[in-house]
This record gives C-alpha cells, structure tokens and sequence, in this order.
C-alpha cells in the first residue's frame, strides 16, 4: 500500500498507537495534534485519508472535515468519544465518509480505513469511465475531431455568448475536392487516411479557442470565436495551403495531392444559428463553382 493518511488526534498516546499500527499495516502515516497543524501538512503532503477525533484544541474535528472537504480531494473518518453530543448524521453532513465511536479498537479502523479507500477508488474510476464515455459521446471514432452533435451544441453556446459580449463569430465549412474520385480509385482505406491527415493538418493550423469538428462525410467545420471577418479568412488561407503542402501515397512512389474548398462567414448579432451555418454552406459551394481548392466569403449583407 503507498497510501498517505493523517491521523489527528491531541491524545499522544492515541495518536502514537495509531501511527504505528497503521505504518505496520503497510500506509504511509503523517500525524498533528490540532486542526491547524493538520491544515498545514495537507498543504505540502499528498495525503488520502484524514483520520481526525473531533474534540481538538482550537478548531473541532468536525470544523477540520468541514474545511478539508470545501478545499481537497479528500476523504474524512471523525472518530469521537462523547456519543451523546454527536450524531453520525452531523459528522456525514459536514462530508465525513466514515464515524467511529471510541474507544476504538485499531483492527477496526484499519477495516473501515479499508472499506474508504475501497470506495474512493471506485468513484476515481467510475468518474474515469464517465469522462470516456463523454468523450465518445461527442467524438468522430474516424478523425478524433468532435462530432456533428456537439457542433450543433458548441456553436449555440458561441453564438449565445457573441450575442451576450458583443463578441465577433467566425465559421469556416470545409469540403475535400473531388474526395468520391480519390476513394473510387484507391479504395476507402485510402480516403480515410485522407481524412484523418487532413483532421490533423486543420487541428495544427488553430488556436486553442478554436475547434474543428467533422460535419458529414468529407466535409468539416471549424469554430472561430472571437474572430472577424478578415481573420477568418486568413485562417481558412493557412488551412488551405497547408492541406494542399500534404502529399499521400495511396500507390507506392505516386504521391497524391488533395485539395479543399471552403467558405467563410461570420456571425450577424441575432440571427439565427441555421442561418450562419447555411450562409458559411453556401460560401463553400461558391469555391466549388469557382474551380475548387479556394476560398470564399459571403456575410449577411451580401446574402
């Protein structure tokens, strides 16, 4: 066991018993006498388990789990021998995970020790699980970008918040130029090389704010908060010609090249968020007509 616990107790005797039967049980024991010394050393030592009487010079034990729980990572067993002037309920409302009567017996509050770790490890887990599933939940398997879904999802929070601050809006639509062609021809394991490079070119070429996501098939699209007109332009250019700098070899020493069109368009304070992303469809569909691997702008004035 690597596990660090605190064991807060003013009984030296207590506090000393303790110590050493939990260092021969395998944990890694810190001790304090008071709450404030206690509050201390969780400040500079890693520690998982607090172990703390509730009768304390200075602050209770109970004030003690109240002020590790608001702040850490932590959990709380309060052990107390006065049970007439303290209830399991109060201790588990102030965030303990566990309450023991003294006096104790020491085998005990290993097992319950135990049973607090147990459970402290489950909830790590289950919350790891959840975060992945999450992930899934908004993530293309293919590229690793983030889905249709939560496109739709994050573009009403950005539109909400240009809205809010007066903030600009930019949206780039991506499309890969003659992408059936490419998979006709190379077959789709091929294409989806393609997609996942060409994913990874876009994600090299952003900021950190901004976000790209895959819209359907070849196509794609990238979120520009705080990003005017002429700034969503230029990101589409850097887009553009770092896609077209990419060679592929879907035939050994025949390098490919593949080429995108998009369209640029930024956000009209009020409108509705289809609108935006119809006028930034309609932008790329101008580079299509206008001879692929281009791009095109069209705002609210023009449309």
């Amino acid at each position: 066991m690597n596990e660090h616990i605190l064991i807060v107790d003013d009984d030296k005797d207590i506090r000393d018993s303790m110590h050493e039967f939990m260092e021969k049980a395998g944990f890694n024991s810190l001790t304090a006498s008071s709450a404030e010394e206690a509050l201390k050393i969780l400040k500079k030592s890693p520690v998982e388990v607090v172990i703390t009487d509730i009768i304390l010079p200075g602050q209770d034990g109970l004030e003690l789990t109240d002020l590790i729980k608001e702040n850490c990572d932590i959990d709380v067993i309060v052990m107390t021998g006065h049970s007439d002037n303290y209830s399991y309920e109060e201790a588990i409302n102030k965030g303990a995970s566990d309450f023991i009567f003294k006096p104790v017996r020491l085998e005990e509050v290993l097992l319950r020790l135990k049973r607090v770790l147990r459970e402290r490890q489950l909830t790590k887990e289950r919350v790891q699980i959840l975060g992945k599933l999450e992930k899934l939940a908004i993530t293309d398997a293919l590229t690793k970008l983030h889905n249709l879904r939560h496109f739709y999802n994050q573009l009403e929070v950005e539109v909400d918040r240009a809205n809010r601050y007066g903030h600009s809006l930019g949206l780039l639509l991506l499309d890969i130029d003659h992408f059936k062609v490419y998979n006709d021809t190379y077959g789709h394991l091929e294409g989806d090389k393609v997609l996942i490079k060409l994913s990874q070119t876009m994600r090299s070429c952003l900021r950190t704010m901004d976000s790209a996501y895959r819209y359907g098939g070849e196509e794609f699209t990238i979120i520009l908060p705080e990003t005017g007109a002429e700034e969503a332009k230029t990101a589409a250019h850097r887009i553009r010609k770092a896609v077209e700098a990419e060679k592929f070899f879907p035939e050994p020493n025949k390098p490919c090249q593949v080429t995108i069109s998009i369209g640029v368009t930024e956000y009209c304070k009020e409108e509705e968020f289809a609108d935006f992303i119809k006028r930034a469809d309609k932008a790329m569909y101008l580079s299509k007509q206008a001879g692929r691997n281009r791009v095109s702008s069209l705002f609210a004035e023009q449309t």
